[in-house]
């Protein structure tokens, strides 16, 4: 019996207006209803999914969150944080050097706000346009005090000059820090124990449920630790190939209410599922 859903936003809960359809919220206001915990999982910041929060009704007291790809795991009616993992200012001073070798722009981000340090040149950041939700401040490394925290940094720019970017990216980074792609112009780098799979293990041992209790749906390759960490790991019929191959259900596209329909047939029909099977 499924007693948690994870959910990712964009390209999964969201349709391609970046709206939730009037099926998929019936589909989780009775989810919910039913004593199941709907739990929105994103890169984003608390602040930067409050307006879903608030259309699904997730606000209330035993509501909670997984922001920061993982990073953070909040009550989403105090913004009270349960679980956080940093980077260190070194740590960006570490990741600033080498996207200033490869001649990509570098954003931080804490709790509050954007950092966005000098871009070398001709290489302007695209964050701005993706994160909305909080405000963007110039910086310098020097800037930055000795204690500082960030909740992860980011790579905005045209995916080909990303992909080209992270292809010269060496394996000591890879392996120092959890490097993923959450859409196709933005790298995201987060403290090596980050993933939304380990949030959600953090999430379920507070809430006492078992993975096998637990039904994640994305599309991305950020969402693939959460859909290998649950029971039924559900990949949009929009997902990428290794999503869909690391999942053991694909469901219909982010348009075609793919979310409502799983969560229709897996938790208020309560249907059993064949492994790799799909919509």
């Amino acid at each position: 019996m499924i007693k948690l859903i994870a959910i990712d936003l964009d390209g999964t809960l969201l349709n391609e207006n970046k709206e939730i359809t009037p099926e998929t919220k019936e589909a989780l206001t009775k989810a919910k209803a039913k004593g199941v915990k709907v739990v929105l999982c994103t890169g984003r910041p608390l602040l930067g999914m409050a307006h879903f929060l608030e259309e699904l009704n997730l606000k209330e007291e035993g509501d909670y969150g997984i922001t920061y790809n993982g990073g953070l795991v909040q009550k989403t009616q105090t913004g009270e944080v349960l679980s956080q993992k940093t980077l260190t200012k070194a740590q960006i001073e570490e990741l600033y050097q080498l996207t200033n070798e490869l001649q990509v722009p570098l954003n931080f981000i804490d709790l509050v706000q954007v950092y966005a340090p000098p871009y070398p040149e001709n290489r302007e950041s695209l964050y701005g346009g993706i994160m909305k939700a909080l405000p963007m401040v110039p910086t310098t490394m020097a800037d930055l005090p000795e204690d500082a925290e960030f909740n992860k940094a980011v790579i905005a720019v045209d995916v080909a000059i990303l992909d080209e970017a992270i292809a010269k990216i060496p394996v000591e980074f890879t392996e120092k820090y959890t490097m993923m792609k959450s859409r196709p112009v933005l790298l995201e780098v987060l403290n090596k124990e980050v993933d939304k799979g380990r949030g959600l293990a953090v999430l379920c041992d507070l809430l006492d449920i078992k993975p096998e209790e637990v039904m994640a749906l994305g599309d991305e390759e950020n969402d693939l630790a959460m859909i290998q960490f649950a029971g039924l790991g559900v990949a949009m019929g929009n997902a990428t190939e290794e999503v869909k191959n690391g999942a053991q259900f694909v469901t219909k596209s982010n348009h075609e209410n793919g979310v409502a329909y799983a969560v229709e047939k897996f938790v208020l029909n309560e249907e059993t599922f064949n492994s790799h099977s799909n919509a």
